[in-house]
């Protein structure tokens, strides 16, 4: 697996300030996540199956040495899994857990641009209408007359609400029918 962006984590944009982000597809839809957050870019390469696991963790990669799950974003949002393509990439994050951050995999159907996106060109996240939770919603981007939505990282990997769900999936395996 090659990396094809490496950046490192810094201090917060002012709101009105210019903030660059990473766009990406998923489902025909574009999305985007701050830079600040992301470490690397991988090409999709062969995961590990970790069982018990919930449907949206499609397993680990050793990331030189390091074991760091990778998180099918599709799934989710509640969606189909994605498929895999020649564009299909992992998008390293750090994420904020309760023992500190942890790195995490996200799977995305292609990587498209890296973008500077004015705070006055994002809208607050709508209540209604959007096909994902709401508090994964960070706000919409206007780019190019066509809506970005800017994914919430810290709410869509909390680590703390996956390790949550992967127990009440084992429990449910393991409880007698």
């Amino acid at each position: 697996m090659g990396a094809l962006v490496s950046t490192n984590r810094s201090e917060a944009v002012l709101p009105e300030e210019e903030a660059q982000y990473l766009t990406f597809m998923l489902g025909g839809e574009m999305f985007a996540i701050g830079i600040l957050g992301i470490k690397e870019i991988l090409e999709y390469g062969h995961l590990t199956n970790v069982p018990l696991m919930p449907a949206f963790v499609r397993g680990v990669i050793n990331l030189r040495g390091a074991v760091v799950p990778v998180v099918d974003l599709s799934a989710r949002f509640g969606r189909q899994t994605s498929g895999v393509t020649r564009r299909s990439c992992i998008v390293i994050i750090e994420a904020d857990s309760q023992d500190g951050t942890q790195d995490v995999g996200l799977m995305v159907d292609a990587v498209s641009a890296v973008l500077e996106i004015p705070g006055g060109e994002i809208e607050p996240a709508p209540s209604f209408g959007a096909r994902i939770r709401s508090d994964f919603i960070s706000g919409m981007a206007k780019v190019a007359g066509k809506f970005v939505i800017v994914l919430n990282v810290d709410r869509v990997l909390s680590v703390d609400e996956m390790a949550m769900l992967s127990e009440v999936g084992a429990e449910q395996t393991a409880a007698p029918a």
